[in-house]
């Protein structure tokens, strides 16, 4: 349990989060109150400010600037923080994030911890470097999603005590038998699932290519929505017309979805979604990126294949897809490991670590 009044900060509130902040809430008795703001209309992200247990306060969000250069202003941050009057603060470790100093002299001026929460420091020029070791050392402690983002943050000065992975989840640790697939694949072909928003960075354009380029082609599954969807429905109209975007769907919708599913592909940015397929005994073929994936997906259950490299996606596919018995095997491995350690239940764990760290 955490025994303090917490607050958290956050740029947005995206509706994949609400599990976790719930879960958080839960196990904040004296109370979480998270502060966050919209979105920029073309990022598409959908918003959910209705956390069950939590006190949300609706920020003003000012971006300015475009990537990679963008800033934001927080409209409200200093008031939040005289209205909620957190004992500790847990702040986005982004130094893009305008009010942020002023929220840590704010805590610190009170002898109030400050954590930071974010993906690590990659290696850059020493200027920067130097820059970012300054902005890091104002936190009490760090909490990071994986592995990768601790070893970064520990490169860049901060102690090693003072740095908590609380591995990225959004499923909570599976109480009942993993789905059962039958043991060859339906119509005699692999059924293939993206689940994430459509965006250039998500690379679903190599996605479409890598299946189209299979001597028989799989059945492919899109799930979600955003700027690049016309874009790619059209592609997908050209080599793979029988490829299906779904849109968004969250809870049970999805479920279904990725339980008729064969394999779980991830050839972009982004971690999220990997968790929770796992949970529904998917094996998984991602593209290693900002370290999360590492954690989450190892030889016994699935495939990291290099960044933005379509012909290494298309070969893990061929080699996925070759042996449905193979997949279902490594999909149990897909399950045993989000039952036994990434799950919602240890990642609110490691945020407590963190917070009991600071007190």
């Amino acid at each position: 349990m955490i025994p303090i009044r917490l607050g958290l900060q956050q740029r947005v509130l995206p509706v994949y989060r609400t599990p976790f902040f719930q879960a958080l809430a839960a196990d904040c008795p004296q109370g979480l109150g998270i502060f966050a703001g919209q979105p920029r209309p073309h990022e598409m992200v959908e918003n959910q400010f209705e956390i069950p247990g939590a006190q949300v306060t609706i920020a003003k969000n000012r971006h300015f600037f475009k990537e990679p250069w963008y800033l934001c202003w927080q409209s409200g941050l200093l008031h939040w923080l005289e209205t909620w009057q957190p004992q500790v603060l847990i702040l986005e470790a982004n130094p893009r994030y305008l009010l942020s100093p002023f929220a840590v002299r704010w805590m610190h001026a009170r002898h109030r911890p400050v954590i930071g929460w974010g993906l690590g420091a990659p290696p850059t020029n020493r200027l920067r470097s130097t820059w970012r070791a300054r902005f890091l050392h104002q936190f009490d402690a760090m909490i990071t999603y994986s592995q990768q983002g601790a070893d970064q943050y520990h490169a860049a000065g901060l102690s090693a005590d003072r740095i908590f992975v609380a591995r990225n989840a959004v499923a909570a640790r599976p109480t009942e038998p993993a789905p059962q697939r039958p043991p060859e694949f339906a119509n005699a072909r692999p059924t293939i699932i993206f689940v994430g928003r459509l965006q250039a960075r998500k690379l679903v354009d190599q996605l479409i290519q890598a299946c189209a380029a299979q001597p028989t082609p799989p059945q492919l599954w899109i799930v979600g929505d955003g700027p690049e969807r016309a874009t790619l429905e059209a592609q997908a109209a050209q080599i793979l017309p029988d490829a299906v975007f779904w849109g968004t769907r969250h809870g049970e919708e999805l479920i279904r979805l990725l339980d008729q599913a064969d394999l779980f592909v991830l050839p972009g940015t982004g971690g999220l979604a990997i968790q929770q397929a796992m949970s529904r005994a998917l094996p998984v073929i991602v593209a290693a990126g900002d370290g999360t994936q590492s954690d989450l997906v190892r030889p016994e259950n699935g495939w990291n294949v290099p960044p933005n490299d379509r012909t290494a996606l298309q070969a893990a596919i061929a080699e996925a897809t070759r042996e449905a018995s193979r997949l279902r095997r490594m999909g149990l491995a897909s399950y045993r490991i989000v039952r036994e350690e990434i799950n919602l239940e240890t990642m609110v764990a490691a945020f407590a670590s963190a917070v009991q760290s600071v007190l």
